[in-house]
């Protein structure tokens, strides 16, 4: 698998590949937003979520995959150190907000934060009818915040920090959009990296909330642990596959195309959360697609 990823990297079949995965990408991460925003506490759900992908990982990671090389061990420092911080932000985010009206807002701002970004690190450059797209897109999303904002039927006494906390957090995302790109192109396996950063990702959070974790009441054990090894692969297979494709293709590209789980987001939340999805989010929904389209195939 390593091989044939490494022989399509800069080609026009690695650019569809990681097309396919940026899109996979987004329907799982919105899926995984709602995992952390269901029954559990965000904090307890997280912890549960990151506890079962590090535990999965680690026989991957030591035993499968080949042993990362003596430079990495810096670079995967840094990585936890910055996801410790987006999901710090994340969860702050989420115990103050509705999950409709905060999470475009991370997602939304997260777009132009990783261009940005790409360009700095990568040199990426777009045309001008791509950063129309990442215009369309940013803006359908930030619409559909406030779209949903204006139908809050409660919480608008924690609205303001959880908005700030969602812009935040939207940095954090391109912040580990650009770094985990630059981490996967660094090692010669790509798999490596993957199986290594979810065993060391897999930390934090459980260690943070191991005090609760240890005194949940049994009937919410196992509800938490089946919510945690089904967000363990929800997680493998959404941030595997965006970090695969922006190894294959440009960072930017990815990172918008990745931001169509906003749509997915909110029919998640219409079927799931039962949070009601009406005609102008659906054309805010259309507009955040069409920007998408527009990114990919304007270049």
């Amino acid at each position: 698998m390593s091989d044939w990823l490494l022989s399509i990297e800069g080609t026009e079949a690695g650019r569809h590949a990681a097309l396919a995965l940026a899109l996979m990408a987004a329907i799982l991460h919105a899926l995984f937003g709602a995992l952390q925003k269901g029954r559990h506490d965000p904090w307890l759900a997280r912890a549960g979520i990151d506890l079962s992908y590090g535990l999965i990982a680690a026989p991957f990671a030591l035993f499968v995959v080949p042993w990362p090389e003596p430079h990495m061990w810096p670079i995967f420092a840094g990585a936890f150190a910055i996801h410790a911080v987006y999901k710090v932000l994340q969860a702050m985010t989420y115990t103050r907000g509705a999950y409709t009206v905060v999470y475009p807002v991370v997602r939304g701002t997260g777009p132009l934060f990783t261009v940005a970004a790409a360009g700095l690190v990568f040199g990426e450059r777009y045309a001008p009818l791509q950063w129309a797209g990442v215009a369309m897109l940013t803006a359908g999303i930030l619409g559909l915040s406030a779209h949903n904002l204006a139908h809050l039927s409660h919480g608008r006494a924690t609205l303001k920090p959880a908005l700030a906390l969602a812009v935040a957090t939207g940095a954090m995302v391109a912040g580990y959009t650009t770094y985990d790109a630059w981490g996967i192109r660094a090692t010669a396996d790509p798999f490596t990296f993957l199986a290594w950063f979810f065993l060391i990702d897999g930390i934090f959070i459980p260690a943070l909330m191991a005090r609760r974790l240890v005194t949940l009441p049994r009937t919410e054990v196992l509800p938490l642990l089946k919510r945690g090894v089904l967000g363990a692969f929800v997680a493998y297979f959404s941030f595997g596959a965006i970090m695969l494709a922006t190894r294959l293709d440009r960072v930017g590209e990815a990172a918008v195309l990745r931001e169509t789980s906003t749509v997915f987001a909110a029919l998640i939340g219409w079927a799931v959360l039962g949070e009601k999805v009406g005609r102008v989010a659906a054309a805010l929904m259309a507009l955040i697609a069409a920007g998408a389209v527009v990114m990919e195939w304007g270049g």
